[in-house]
């Protein structure tokens, strides 16, 4: 039953992301689809148009199941031997200064997030 939960949040979730393409196909607009998707179920749970219940449980399984989602794209990426050859360096302070900006945005949405609860 559990299961069947997870799967229709995610699916509830994928529409969203739909419906961000389906606007951004039509506006033209230079904004990623799924930023669309994520901004329109934000104004929607803000709206109480849809309860967080309703997507709690997928979107939990979507964020600890998120390493699986870019492992392909790290493959690519290290594939591409004279990419790293010129730029290595370049790429590496990048990729340790967006993990250090992640993980900080992250702990502090968690922070927030854990002190909005207790209250």
């Amino acid at each position: 039953m559990k299961l069947l939960i997870i799967i229709a949040q995610v699916i509830l979730i994928n529409c969203f992301f739909l419906l961000g393409m389906l606007i951004n196909h039509m506006s033209g607009l230079p904004i990623p689809s799924g930023i669309i998707g994520m901004i329109l179920l934000l104004a929607a749970l803000y709206l109480k148009i849809i309860k967080l219940k309703w997507v709690e449980m997928g979107a939990s399984w979507l964020l600890a199941e998120l390493l699986l989602f870019f492992v392909p794209s790290a493959v690519g990426v290290v594939q591409i031997h004279d990419l790293f050859s010129t730029l290595g360096l370049k790429f590496l302070a990048i990729i340790i200064i967006s993990i250090i900006i992640v993980m900080g945005a992250t702990a502090y949405t968690a922070e927030k997030l854990y002190e909005r609860r207790m209250k």
